[in-house]
């Protein structure tokens, strides 16, 4: 550890350059965790590096994704529980390589608050370890940045980047994609990292109470379900496209179904989703409640209880959904592809 390292200049202006190294200390364990068999170098240094293994790989494609969490952090800021929105961050990234077909890598986060407090720094990036090991992808470098003035004290902004790796022939590739082929769901943890936005608006949560039991939410508090880390869905997709020829993925984000489903299927084909099959998670029926929300407005903001949809041809159906069940995801069948120019039904 730096010892010999302050500027009393800078800390005057805010920014403890001390506390960095504190922050770093306090992580390394954490780091160490996610090492995997490409991880080259030590957290430190100017730059990450990493050794690609390239043996079983014929055509080698990169695939890279990079995310934030948005404002669900007000809700940890608000919580004051900092340990599990590193998770998020990841699930941003991977969830959208591995609708690729690709394996992630590694990661980088980005941190900027606006005081460096070593702890708090410190549970964030066990979360980031935290999703990095659930994604089977190490953590090999990432930056705090202390901006005083910029940032209030107790608030930060998290983002993340990712790499991942998949065989040209192996690509997800939808042009084999059919009329009769399944949609198949793997359920969601909760509301994920999308929507907070409306989220917030809609239960007002500065002024609400985050920490008493909702009877709407099984005796679960407001903040505690908004703070349920988005699930990573890597390693049983990965199981699942070693043995079922899947044609197309989707990461429901943003948008809800309305944007992302359409994203997997080439143009003439439309995902037709049967919306009495969609599992919707209580969080979700009481933000309709709440905030009066039209049915169509929420299939088209959240992910409604389905975090990621697998397209497969009807013949594979139980086979995939074996193969998820088997890797800890209650999957099910919520629709199929038509021909349309339509791109996506909610009937």
């Amino acid at each position: 550890m730096i010892t010999n390292s302050r500027s009393q200049a800078y800390a005057d202006a805010g920014v403890d350059i001390t506390a960095g190294y504190k922050s770093v200390e306090l992580m390394k364990k954490h780091i160490a965790a996610t090492k995997t068999d490409g991880v080259c170098s030590d957290i430190g240094g100017f730059g990450g590096l990493f050794a690609l293994d390239l043996q079983k790989i014929k055509n080698p494609i990169l695939v890279s994704g990079t995310d934030g969490v948005g404002t669900k952090l007000k809700i940890a800021f608000l919580m004051d529980k900092h340990d599990t929105v590193g998770i998020d961050c990841v699930a941003m990234c991977v969830n959208d390589i591995i609708c690729g077909g690709a394996k992630p890598l590694f990661f980088l986060d980005y941190i900027a608050c606006g005081k460096n407090v070593p702890e708090r720094i410190a549970d964030i990036v066990k979360g980031v370890c935290d999703g990095c090991i659930q994604a089977g992808a190490a953590l090999i470098g990432g930056e705090t940045a202390e901006m005083p003035g910029f940032y209030p004290e107790n608030e930060y902004d998290l983002a993340g980047y990712s790499t991942g790796i998949v065989d040209r022939d192996c690509i997800i590739d939808n042009s084999t994609m059919r009329e009769g082929d399944v949609i198949i769901a793997l359920p969601s943890s909760g509301v994920h990292s999308n929507g907070f936005s409306l989220v917030r608006k809609v239960f007002d949560v500065e002024n609400a109470d985050l920490k008493s039991p909702v009877a709407e939410l099984g005796g679960r508090s407001l903040g505690e379900t908004l703070l349920t880390p988005t699930k990573i869905y890597v390693k049983p997709i990965l199981a699942l496209l070693d043995k079922v020829k899947v044609k197309g993925i989707s990461h429901i984000t943003g948008g809800g179904f309305y944007e992302n489903i359409p994203r997997s299927i080439p143009d003439g084909f439309c995902a037709v989703i049967d919306k009495k099959s969609v599992r919707v998670l209580p969080i979700f029926e009481l933000i309709a409640k709440q905030g009066n929300i039209t049915e169509r407005d929420m299939f088209n903001t959240f992910n409604m209880g389905v975090g990621m949809s697998v397209i497969v041809a009807s013949e594979d159906v139980s086979s995939a959904i074996e193969v998820l069940k088997a890797n800890g995801e209650d999957a099910y069948i919520i629709g199929n592809i038509a021909k349309s120019d339509e791109r996506i039904k909610i009937c």
